[in-house]
């Protein structure tokens, strides 16, 4: 097993007042050239924004974005007509395709949103642009990987255009849970909690690239722990 450790406190940050934010890869001003994605996995951003803040119309080219709620909610509106608000428990993808327009904007006038934004470079460029946003119940994670995306859809799972899975997994203390991984690679990006994989520990914030790893054992460390498994080619 060959693993890489991205530590918390070790990514790029940003506090713009309304904004705090943290840089897992290169993004914007935050130029790291050892750390420009990983595999497909081109960015993960975990934002906080402010009550009443957001982020103003702008545009994507082609990209996949996969935005995951952890407190709070987020409302979107985007140039395919589309308006929702995304909440705990939900994931949103929005294929940017050969380009699309959206905000992103947190309604609440007291609370702050806390999410996840993550960028997956797609198989092809110039595809049409499309949305897609599920409800997944919180019970379906416990002790167990389950979908969010993937390239087939499969399991009710989000579509994305890429060789590309996402799991999320709320895990147990003394717990652990196995990953086939075998010629592939993954990357674990912890929200809460601890665990354990492949000797490191990891805690909110952290991530880890395993490669030559043909099964994956992840061990919780905590009470609760929540985290996100992305499988790559």
């Amino acid at each position: 097993m060959t693993t890489t450790l991205r530590k918390s406190d070790e990514r790029g940050h940003a506090d713009h007042g309304w904004l705090d934010t943290y840089h897992t890869f290169s993004f914007a001003s935050y130029l790291d050239p050892r750390h420009m994605g990983f595999r497909a996995l081109r960015v993960i951003n975990e934002d906080r924004v402010q009550p009443g803040q957001g982020f103003g119309t702008h545009g994507h080219q082609d990209m996949e974005i996969l935005t995951v709620v952890l407190s709070g909610a987020l409302e979107h509106k985007d140039s395919l007509g589309t308006g929702s608000v995304i909440r705990p428990g939900d994931v949103q993808r929005m294929s940017a395709g050969r380009g699309v327009l959206h905000s992103e904007f947190n309604p609440s006038p007291d609370e702050p949103v806390h999410l996840l934004q993550i960028w997956i470079l797609p198989e092809e460029r110039g595809i049409d642009p499309s949305y897609e946003q599920k409800a997944f119940v919180p019970e379906g994670r416990r002790d167990r990987l389950r979908l969010l995306a993937s390239q087939d859809g499969r399991d009710g799972a989000l579509t994305i255009h890429q060789d590309a899975a996402l799991y999320d997994l709320t895990l147990s203390e003394g717990r652990t849970v196995e990953h086939t991984l075998g010629a592939r690679h993954a990357w674990i990006q912890v929200t809460r909690g601890r665990v354990r994989v492949g000797g490191e520990a990891l805690g909110p914030g952290d991530g880890l690239a395993v490669s030559e790893a043909p099964t994956l054992a992840i061990e919780g460390l905590e009470p609760e722990s929540d985290l996100l498994l992305f499988d790559l080619a």
